[in-house]
């Protein structure tokens, strides 16, 4: 998900955690852009999203992008998670496309 404004991230986090009031992290969003990379829902605590790599193409700019599974013998809880990884980049002209690696 990408966010052009500090308002259109900060709905998103409210409506994401009711209740809550989100810590917008201090970006400017004047020279920069926000985007949101989000596995959904994971059965329990021990995953992660790593961004592997950022890369201009003639057309586009394409984030590659890895989740990160619990093996079987770490100290994990069962609970429900939503890991995100929250990545500022560089205002751009290019359309952005996101690359899962291994899915």
């Amino acid at each position: 998900m990408l966010f052009d404004t500090r308002a259109e991230l900060a709905s998103w986090l409210r409506d994401a955690e009711p209740g809550r009031e989100p810590a917008i992290p201090p970006i400017d969003f004047e020279r920069s852009d926000a985007v949101l990379l989000s596995t959904g829902p994971r059965s329990s605590t021990g995953y992660a999203i790593e961004v592997e790599g950022v890369r201009e193409e003639r057309g586009r700019i394409v984030v590659r992008v890895r989740e990160r599974t619990p093996s079987l013998g770490d100290p994990v809880t069962a609970r429900l998670e939503s890991p995100v990884a929250l990545l500022v980049l560089p205002e751009r002209d290019k359309p952005l496309s996101v690359e899962w690696i291994g899915r």
